[in-house]
């Protein structure tokens, strides 16, 4: 993996988690344990209102674990309720973290090609309905990450399970002079909560 991922990911701790947080992410683990055991793909699909921040944070971060601890067969998603685009703070933010972000196709919802190690294949990233067809339409999880996703998904069609993981939005810091600070603070929260789900998978 790129060096200042590395970096990043080597701040990662489980004392950082709550108990409370960790029962929250419980279903999760088992979910991919459950499919580990079976030896079948692991297919995750993150889900937010318009999968634009947190969703995609999460999609990012749960591919990337699952390569830094070796995970085979884990495809990671995301999609939302409505489309917009990419935050370019969320952007911002990933490449200062360690990623590398090329811009694959320039338009109101661009598509992003995120590498974790420049090795790999890419995760591609776009706003888009999480039952859109670039997504799994069945055998997968759906991890419904903000509290209207939530709501407005009571069943999502498809999916195994239904597991809600839900993360503050950083939206409301937007145009503030702590909004880098927070977007960051979102993205290591995610990221470490992600890093200790896949530490768990054995």
């Amino acid at each position: 993996m790129n060096q200042e991922l590395l970096n990043t990911i080597n701040q990662f701790k489980e004392e950082k988690i709550s108990n409370e947080r960790k029962e929250t992410l419980i279903p999760l683990i088992q979910y991919i344990q459950l499919k580990r055991s079976k030896n079948e793909t692991i297919r995750l699909n993150f889900i937010c209102t318009h999968n634009s921040r947190r969703s995609h944070l999460a999609q990012i971060w749960a591919q990337t674990m699952s390569a830094y601890f070796g995970l085979k067969n884990v495809q990671s998603y995301s999609g939302g309720t409505d489309v917009t685009a990419i935050n370019p703070k969320v952007l911002e933010t990933l490449t200062l973290q360690g990623f590398s972000i090329d811009c694959i196709s320039k338009n109101e919802n661009s598509i992003y090609a995120i590498k974790y190690n420049e090795n790999e294949v890419p995760i591609i990233c776009f706003s888009k309905q999480y039952h859109h067809d670039f997504n799994p339409k069945s055998d997968y999880a759906a991890i419904l990450t903000c509290n209207s996703a939530d709501d407005a998904c009571p069943v999502v069609f498809g999916a195994d399970v239904r597991i809600p993981i839900k993360y503050d939005d950083p939206k409301v810091h937007d145009g503030t002079d702590i909004a880098n600070q927070k977007y960051s603070e979102r993205s290591l929260e995610i990221g470490n909560e992600m890093w200790w789900v896949f530490s768990q998978i054995k």
